[in-house]
């Protein structure tokens, strides 16, 4: 086990604790996606993992040693991991070839050029090579700080929300060669989130936190298809949620279903199409069932009345 963490209780200045008795494991060489919506405590369970800052009760062990946080490192930080918060904290003076580079050693500088250049590849800056961050965009900025979190190769790679400031392409991109430099590597990863959707086909485990719980700690397809709540629901994609009392009324297995779990039958419960909008792949369709609206998608443009199956 690389990393555990047992037992931790955390708050804020005698606040409301944050985390109580949270329980998490990390195998080496495992991408675990740890998911939830802002305030959740994602950041702060980096922070406290990468020793920045100081728990109340609890163990964080690393190889099997106990960590201490800021109390047991004069420089903060533990060396064997890498963090990129959200705030990068770049040189603001060096070019991104010099940011990336910061952390390899000079004595090789013909191996060291084939690294920086490795990296910048894997981000996507290889032709702002020569510029310096202030002339970036955030989300650049961002991935310069990823690409020097991974030139020292860490045991393990904290990333928080590491795709926010991403335009939909470059997600892809960085996504795709991100992941599989991780992989290739085998290095540990750790990559907070709020959109599920982003991570899903990469991760080995769904961690889910909900006001500093952890409600779900599970492989992205059981995650997927058995969310534990109507929170994981809703952090996967567009859902519809029903009410107990909707659930009891249409005979339903469960209080949520994703779009594409519904479908039109010959006979079922009657629904009217009130929408229906070309999305791409599909057709987005919001339908009534008495009062309730509900979306469906379709591989073709609904109106009138249809049946539905759950």
């Amino acid at each position: 086990m690389l990393l555990e963490v047992k037992n931790l209780y955390f708050n804020y200045q005698n606040d409301k604790p944050l985390f109580q008795n949270l329980n998490l494991n990390v195998d080496e060489g495992q991408i675990i996606a740890l998911v939830g919506e802002s305030g959740c405590g994602k950041s702060t369970l980096l922070s406290l993992i990468y020793g920045l800052i100081d728990w109340q009760d609890g163990e964080i062990l690393f190889e099997g040693e106990k960590l201490f946080g800021p109390k047991g490192n004069l420089v903060p930080g533990e060396s064997q991991m890498k963090f990129v918060a959200q705030n990068y904290d770049l040189m603001p003076y060096g070019t991104v070839y010099d940011n990336v580079g910061k952390f390899i050693s000079n004595i090789n500088l013909k191996e060291k050029k084939e690294k920086v250049e490795e990296l910048l590849d894997v981000v996507g800056l290889t032709e702002f090579a020569r510029v310096i961050p202030k002339n970036l965009s955030g989300g650049q900025q961002q991935r310069v700080a990823i690409a020097r979190a991974l030139a020292v190769l860490p045991k393990m790679l904290l990333l928080d929300e590491p795709f926010s400031n991403l335009d939909f392409s470059r997600k892809f991109e960085l996504r795709e060669k991100l992941f599989n430099y991780v992989k290739e590597n085998d290095l540990s990863l750790i990559i907070s989130t709020h959109n599920l959707e982003e991570v899903l086909p990469w991760a080995d485990k769904i961690v889910v936190l909900q006001q500093g719980r952890l409600i779900q700690n599970d492989s992205p397809k059981e995650t997927y298809e058995n969310p534990y709540n109507d929170y994981v629901a809703r952090l996967l994609g567009e859902v519809n949620i029903f009410t107990e009392a909707e659930k009891s009324q249409l005979n339903l297995n469960k209080t949520n279903y994703f779009p594409y779990q519904i479908k039109i039958v010959a006979s079922g419960v009657e629904a009217t199409v009130s929408d229906s909008r070309f999305a791409g792949s599909h057709y987005r369709n919001k339908l009534l069932i008495n009062d309730k609206s509900i979306i469906i998608y379709t591989d073709e443009f609904l109106e009138g009345k249809v049946d539905l199956q759950f």
